[in-house]
């Protein structure tokens, strides 16, 4: 269960949005099976306590990529 630990901060601050970021040390930008789940679990929980999950990005040496602008989100 990883959503108290991402959203545990956002209620506290009662912030209205976030963003979720991890890195791929590998350099492979590509969304594991693991991050669409994980980002789609966080949407539901985010819709539940009213926080908007703007973006999931994963950053590594070669670059970054947005979720939200790969239409993966």
């Amino acid at each position: 269960m990883i959503e108290p630990e991402v959203f545990g901060e956002a209620v506290r601050q009662r912030a209205t949005a976030i963003l979720v970021a991890h890195n791929h040390p590998s350099g492979n930008l590509e969304p594991s099976v693991e991050d669409k789940d994980v980002t789609r679990r966080l949407k539901q929980a985010g819709d539940i306590l009213g926080i908007k999950v703007l973006d999931h990005l994963i950053f590594s040496e070669e670059g970054y990529l947005s979720m939200l602008e790969g239409n993966l989100f």
